[in-house]
Order: C-alpha cells, then sequence, then structure tokens
C-alpha cells in the first residue's frame, strides 16, 4: 500500500508542481482526505523536490547551460547589464532572494500553520481570480529581452507567496508575469527557470532537517521520484506548449470547482 501511495503522491507532485494548480495544496488535501504519512514526510519532500528538479534540469537544459556561461562570462567581463542574456542570469538572481527570504525566516514558523484545508480553499479561489484578471487585462506584449530589475523583482516577490499552501509557485510567478506585459510563453519560461534555484533552495533545505537517512525506504522512495519525474517532465511539456496559444481560464476553473468541493467538504464536516 505505500508503494501505491508513493505512486500516488508522486503522479501529483509531478503534475502540479508545474501546473499552476498548487502541488502543496493537494499534497495536504492528500495527507488530510487518506490520512496517509510517510515513515519519513521530510525525507519523502527531499525526494519529491529532487525529482522535480532533475525534471526541470532536463527540459531546460540548454537554457541552463547558456545562464551559467552568460553568468560566468559577466563576472570575467565585470559588465552586467549589455548583455540580454547575461541580465536574464543576474535577474533569475535578483528574483530568488525574496523566497530565500521568507523560506529561511517564515516557512518553518508559519507553514505548518496553514497547512490546513481552509487555508488551500481560500487561497485556490483567490489566484483563480487573479488568472481571470490577468489574462482579461494584461498587455501580453513583452519578452525576457526587455525584462528590468522592477519585472524580476516583482515576480520574485510573488513567488515568496508560495509558502502558502493552495497558492502555486508556477501560478502566482506567471499571473506578476503577465501582470508586468509579458507574454503568457515568455512569463512561463521565467517562471520555470525561476524554479530551479528556488527547488534546489528547498530541496538542501529540508535534506539538513532529514534525521536519519538510513531509516529510508528506498523502494517507496524510488516509485515516488520516478512517478513524480516522470508525470513533471510531462507537465511542462505540456504547459509550455499550451500557453503558447491557450489563456490560463482551464486552470481558474479547476482552482475554483477544488475551491468550493473543499468548502463543501469542510462545512459537511469532513
Amino acid at each position: 500500500m505505500d508503494i501505491l501511495y508513493s505512486a500516488l503522491a508522486g503522479l501529483i507532485q509531478g503534475l502540479t508542481e508545474f501546473l499552476p494548480v498548487s502541488s502543496s495544496g493537494h499534497l495536504v488535501l492528500l495527507h488530510d482526505i487518506l490520512k496517509f504519512d510517510f515513515s519519513d514526510n521530510v525525507l519523502y519532500d527531499v525526494a519529491m523536490h529532487v525529482a522535480t528538479l532533475v525534471a526541470l534540469l532536463l527540459f531546460f537544459r540548454k537554457d541552463v547551460v547558456r545562464l551559467i556561461a552568460a553568468f560566468v562570462r559577466s563576472l570575467r567581463r565585470r559588465d552586467f547589464g549589455k548583455d540580454p542574456l547575461e541580465r536574464l542570469a543576474w535577474l533569475l538572481i535578483l528574483a530568488t532572494v525574496p523566497a530565500v527570504l521568507v523560506g529561511y525566516f517564515l516557512e518553518s514558523a508559519v507553514g505548518d500553520a496553514l497547512r490546513r484545508p481552509v487555508v488551500v480553499a481560500v487561497a485556490l479561489a483567490a489566484v483563480a481570480v487573479f488568472f481571470f484578471v490577468a489574462e482579461r487585462f494584461a498587455a501580453k506584449k513583452r519578452d525576457l529581452a526587455g525584462m528590468t530589475a522592477a519585472d524580476a523583482s516583482t515576480i520574485g516577490l510573488a513567488q515568496a507567496l508560495a509558502f502558502i499552501p493552495g497558492v502555486s509557485r508556477s501560478g502566482i510567478t506567471l499571473v506578476a508575469g503577465l501582470g508586468r506585459g509579458f507574454r503568457r510563453e515568455e512569463a512561463a519560461r521565467f517562471s520555470f527557470l525561476l524554479s530551479i534555484p528556488t527547488i534546489f533552495g528547498a530541496a538542501v533545505k529540508k535534506g539538513l532537517d532529514v534525521a536519519d537517512w538510513s531509516a529510508a525506504d528506498l523502494s517507496v522512495l524510488a516509485v515516488g521520484f520516478f512517478v513524480a519525474f516522470l508525470s513533471g517532465i510531462l507537465a511542462i511539456r505540456f504547459f509550455m506548449r499550451f500557453v503558447r496559444r491557450h489563456p490560463l481560464d482551464v486552470f481558474a476553473w479547476y482552482r475554483l470547482a477544488l475551491s468550493a468541493i473543499l468548502v463543501v467538504w469542510l462545512l459537511a464536516g469532513r
């Protein structure tokens, strides 16, 4: 049964980490509704973060190599503004800072208090409204070559809200990108690239919290890891193609429907 639950959790993690519907919100519901916990939830979280990180690195491997090379090149030349790729590398670092600060100072203090279905329901609905507003009023004309420090800071501050279950890291950064006037696919690309250092940092932080690595059930971890990795790759590929031609409305309606179901479930006494 642990293997089955691990596969289910891995599937939810892989799909919802990259689709704007909140991976943490869905996993809270999985634990709360099915009353399922792994023998070491922290260790399992590390495995899921690493799986999604590997999926990102594989899918965006060319971008990552080019950005690292551009970053090193900018250090050698001590010129951080003229080349668009070098500037993008620095802007990704700038946008990562708010999430690092929130993750270090706030997540441990308030994260557990927020991991409740009622918080998930409110966050799902609130961000759904932002989707509708952004799709109808944002200009959606800019590309990443014209990104500024103000743009990166705004998206980075939005990402810092993702520690609230139900918000969705990919969803809130995508909305912030649209709000700054970026085309949907450009906002999605920046959001995914931004998630690489964020997920890496989260994996390291959680890895340091693991009490006993030798206590891991390797078969359970391996199944969850593989399913999360595979579903993550498919989710990224699907979403990058989807946003080129379609608005975010379908995800907004999904979030509203899930929020409504949660409210009914809570009012019914769970």
